[in-house]
């Protein structure tokens, strides 16, 4: 597995080794072995999700707080999506920054996002399969949201405004610079 690192540590992108021929291909889709590697610690996976989505949809940016945040491996399964990752630990020299990566059923690409980040998608084909491992349970007490069009961020998700998608939630979420209950950068949220 090939591990790129991105401009904020701790956020990677994996490469599966894929092996095709005319009958199809194979990979291996995560090792616990070689994620521990990459991150340098052990990330136990708990709950696996799976989300299927149209042109346009776009889910975010999300977190869970505290002790109950998730770390998530987030991947496509068919078509394609722009994944994005923010930095939301006050105190982080990264802090408000964002990283972002393309992630499709062709590139095989998966993508970490540690605890201490927001984050969410949007389609970019005409539907898409995202499933993703979270390493800790959802617990809907500890949801946490911030605006996807906060100017702050400078996100550009690849779509015009226009085309986004949106449940009702989401589109009441404040901007990073009002919310309150966010992640402190001096705390291991890995030591629960």
């Amino acid at each position: 597995m090939n591990v790129i690192e991105t401009a904020i540590p701790g956020v990677f992108i994996l490469e599966p080794k894929v092996f095709g021929d005319n009958r199809g291909y194979f990979f291996e889709s995560w090792s616990q072995r070689d994620l521990d590697a990459a991150l340098g610690r052990s990330v136990r996976f708990v709950q696996d999700n799976e989300s299927k989505s149209r042109y346009g949809v776009l889910r975010g940016l999300h977190f869970q707080k505290g002790f109950c945040s998730q770390s998530k491996l987030v991947r496509v399964v068919s078509g394609r999506v722009l994944d994005v990752a923010v930095d939301i630990r006050r105190g982080s020299p990264w802090f408000g920054q964002h990283v972002s990566c393309e992630l499709t059923g062709e590139n095989h690409r998966q993508f970490f996002v540690p605890k201490g980040f927001a984050h969410g998608f949007a389609v970019l084909s005409e539907e898409a399969v995202f499933q993703y491992k979270c390493d800790y349970p959802y617990a809907p007490e500890s949801e946490g949201a911030i605006a996807w069009n906060d100017a702050s961020l400078g996100i550009d998700w690849g779509l015009p405004e226009a085309d986004i998608i949106l449940s009702e939630k989401d589109r009441h979420h404040l901007p990073l610079a009002q919310v309150e209950d966010l992640f402190d950068y001096n705390i291991d949220y890995y030591a629960q």
